[in-house]
């Protein structure tokens, strides 16, 4: 069967769709690799080596057809404080390895069922601020201003600035030359999406955003040979790291110090690594499978294997951490990616162009692919989710609101975690509510039949709920307790009930209980009743004959 039966497909027969992709996402991740290493504090190549392990290695072992892995941007401020903290970078290496190791256990025991605990509303939250983010922080860099480094997410900045303020000082920073190139790759996308791929089958093979990366390409030469006054140099380009010869390439390389392994400190910044890069990839893992359009669902155990893996092998030849990352995964669905073919390939495109012609990688205008990451941040971050969102009530709107604005505001993790505090908030609220069932009837003289039935999971968070419908209880009425379809009542609850059932006399109320075999107990210990009703449910349905 094909994709849309969501069944496994051969590596290699989508390949007419999966390699234009690969290209795309070559191209965004060559300048995110080296403005991560930047911001990490970490040798440029080591972010290149982190893609390219990304990309090969845990492209291979996961099952995640569209997700792409490589250094990110969540672990920048972890990993420049450890190496800080550790000395050295080779040192900080052997943490990477242990981190790889660390996350290969956590995929062993089962650990990557956290990522189904995630509510939807918080994760399409995080993509919609994942679009967000993405367009404010490259507006600067398709008007030319290119202070903060290629993916950074974060809405403090290095340079003391925020996303916000960062558009302000763009204004005194405009280069014309790059908000022209960042209006042209705009103008090929978004007449390519509109038009031109609805016209002929060889205008969807070929990407939009793949043209346009080519024209800026195309700019940068002529400009250089014709108008040197209207070509980019710096800043403003793309910046890979070139070698003399190919052995000067395998410099670039670095090793662990393993006779630091037995430090505390390592272990310390491993363990930190393992727990974060593994939430990061778990969330990024949630948020791909809700994008892919055929709904295939990731193994999160083997998704955290091949994580390991991957950091395992990029920590013993020089990488920074890795994790799945959603603005690379992004970029590879709305490029038309189909299987991880296109993840392993732009690994093998990051190993093969960076060997073999670092200078062409180096024509590439930033602004060119600010247009490319403009219109990826738009599909993540249409108006139309926030309407989608609103009509299905305040129970999601809320914690999608939360989520989004924590993100844009501090960064992926906290805004997550503050999406979860509103999200848990309402589910215990629409908890304390589906605790029980509360029926009352008027009987001739004048007092009240009161029915308190309860759900089959009553917590100590129902507590409240319940306390208060029983204090409501007016004095001699008759009140029924009915307890035949519960599973589970926690202490608390059952406590209450017996305080109730003491205080009771005094009111003139009175008390029947129905435990879990519909036998009334109207007198003696309310829990004891439970108990025993729930022994001989469980007695009488163990022993029947099979």
């Amino acid at each position: 069967m094909g994709l849309n039966g969501h069944t496994r497909e051969g590596l290699f027969s989508s390949l007419r769709y999966d390699f234009p992709a690969s290209l795309v996402v070559f191209f965004v991740a060559v300048p995110l690799c080296l403005g991560i290493a930047l911001a990490s504090g970490a040798p440029l190549f080591s972010g290149i080596i982190a893609g390219i392990v990304g990309g090969v290695v845990v492209g291979a072992i996961s099952n995640s057809q569209l997700g792409v892995s490589g250094p990110a941007a969540g672990l920048t401020v972890i990993v420049l404080t450890a190496i800080q903290q550790l000395g050295s970078f080779e040192v900080f290496l052997v943490a990477v390895v242990l981190a790889g190791l660390l996350q290969i256990g956590l995929g062993l025991v089962r650990a990557g069922i956290i990522g189904y605990y995630f509510p939807t509303s918080v994760i399409k939250g995080m993509l919609t601020a994942i679009g967000i983010i993405i367009i404010l922080k490259q507006i600067p860099h398709a008007f030319g201003y290119d202070a903060d480094y290629e993916g950074d997410l974060s809405f403090a900045q290095a340079d003391g600035h925020n996303t916000f303020s960062e558009l302000f000082y763009m204004l005194q920073g405009i280069t014309p030359a790059a908000l022209l190139i960042s209006a042209i790759g705009l103008a090929i996308i978004l007449f390519w999406d509109s038009y031109l791929s609805k016209k002929h089958q060889i205008f969807k093979l070929i990407q939009g955003p793949l043209v346009a990366v080519v024209a800026g390409i195309a700019y940068q030469l002529i400009t250089m040979k014709f108008f040197p006054s209207w070509a980019l140099t710096g800043d403003h380009l793309v910046s890979v790291p070139v070698a003399d010869s190919f052995v000067g390439f395998f410099g670039h390389f670095s090793l662990p110090d393993f006779s630091t392994i037995l430090n505390q400190e390592v272990w310390v910044v491993a363990f930190t690594i393992a727990v974060v890069a593994s939430i990061e990839t778990l969330l990024s893992v949630e948020a791909t499978d809700k994008l892919d359009p055929y709904k295939r669902t990731t193994n999160t155990n083997r998704e955290l294997i091949a994580q390991g893996s991957g950091n395992l092998i990029s920590g013993l030849i020089g990488g920074l951490p890795i994790t799945q990352v959603i603005l690379r995964s992004s970029a590879n669905i709305q490029s038309g990616g189909k299987t991880k073919m296109s993840a392993i390939l732009h690994g093998v495109l990051l190993l093969v162009c960076v060997i073999a012609i670092p200078t062409v990688l180096n024509l590439v205008p930033l602004a060119v692919l600010a247009s490319v990451l403009l219109v990826v941040g738009y599909k993540l971050a249409k108006p139309s989710v926030f309407k989608e969102m609103a009509r299905l009530g305040w129970s999601q709107f809320l914690p999608f609101v939360a989520t989004v604005a924590g993100v844009v505001f501090t960064d992926l993790l906290k805004g997550i975690g503050i999406g979860m505090a509103v999200a848990i908030v309402i589910i215990l609220r629409n908890s304390s509510k589906n605790s029980h069932l509360l029926s009352k009837e008027k009987v001739a003289d004048g007092k009240e039949n009161v029915k308190l039935t309860l759900a089959e999971e009553v917590v100590f968070l129902n507590k409240g709920s319940i306390k208060k419908e029983l204090s409501e209880v007016n004095s001699g009425a008759k009140v029924t307790i009915d307890m035949s379809k519960s599973v589970n009542i926690d202490y608390d609850v059952l406590e209450i009930i017996e305080d109730f059932q003491k205080q009771a006399t005094a009111k003139n109320i009175d008390v029947e209980l129905i435990n879990r075999n519909r036998e009334p107990v109207t007198s003696g210990d309310i829990s004891e009743g439970y108990k025993n009703g729930n022994e001989k449910h469980f007695r009488e349905k163990t022993e029947q004959p099979a």
